[in-house]
């Protein structure tokens, strides 16, 4: 459930990609959908005009690590945490 609809599937509810939730009722845990489940990182990523060869805390506020799911974030857009362990 997200705001007070129910999804079968991924969505774009508020998203320009496809996402969805990692709790059955939205908690703000969620990713994005891809072709790959789970969906992989991509190496090297570009990021603000840099390129990456690994996770990065850049700009995560969480101080996490990330990593792009295409070769070009800059362009795409497209995210997910990486393991916690990176």
């Amino acid at each position: 459930m997200y705001q007070e609809a129910t999804y079968y599937s991924c969505t774009t509810a508020r998203s320009d990609y496809a996402w969805c939730s990692l709790d059955a009722k939205f908690r703000r845990q969620w990713r994005y959908c891809t072709g790959q489940d789970p969906p992989k990182c991509t190496f090297p990523f570009i990021f603000k005009g840099r390129c990456f060869q690994r996770c990065t805390k850049e700009h995560y506020l969480l101080n996490r690590s990330w990593c792009s799911l295409t070769g070009n974030y800059d362009k795409d857009g497209k995210w997910k945490q990486c393991s916690p362990h990176k």
